[in-house]
């Protein structure tokens, strides 16, 4: 239970954030907190979920250390390690977990296949028939460009006596 309360103190610390500013941004009172990060009380998971969002730190990592879920592996090494890096600030760490946590749920809503994807012939022709027109858009925009430096010069030349 101990396990929970250090690691919310150890972020509490790193964030340089004090008791009171945490409790009133996880909505808690102060001796709760104080309660909580000395192993005297066990949090439910719903004001663990208040103090990550006042710390801005995974959720789940505090459900884990608090036993409300299993740790999966690899992924607390990853969450620990960026949440463990002190050249990031908070506001890193916290996208960095969103995009990791997005990368996982897409994995695992589309599973490989076993080999490595190739685009398909409709993708292909896709991305040849947008080169041709970014390719034709540049070749119509020189001539322009042309006519208007002519027309210039024999102005120019009309006017000069």
């Amino acid at each position: 239970m101990s396990s929970v309360g250090d690691y919310i103190r150890e972020q509490r610390e790193h964030a340089q954030v004090s008791l009171r500013q945490l409790a009133t941004s996880a909505g808690v009172s102060n001796p709760y907190l104080s309660q909580i990060e000395r192993g005297l009380k066990k949090p439910s998971a719903e004001i663990l979920q208040q103090i990550a969002k006042g710390l801005r730190i995974s959720a789940e990592t505090l459900y884990v250390r608090a036993g409300f879920l299993e740790d999966r592996g690899a992924t607390s090494d990853v969450v620990g390690a960026i949440l463990a890096d002190q050249a990031l600030d908070d506001r890193h760490k916290r996208v960095l977990l969103d995009i990791y946590e997005s990368f996982r749920a897409e994995r695992a809503a589309n599973p490989p296949t076993g080999g490595r994807s190739r685009p398909t012939q409709k993708a292909t022709a896709k991305k040849a028939a947008a080169k041709r027109a970014t390719a034709k858009k540049a070749t119509a925009k020189k001539p322009s460009a042309k006519k208007s430096a002519t027309t210039t010069t024999s102005t120019s030349r009309r006017t000069q006596p």
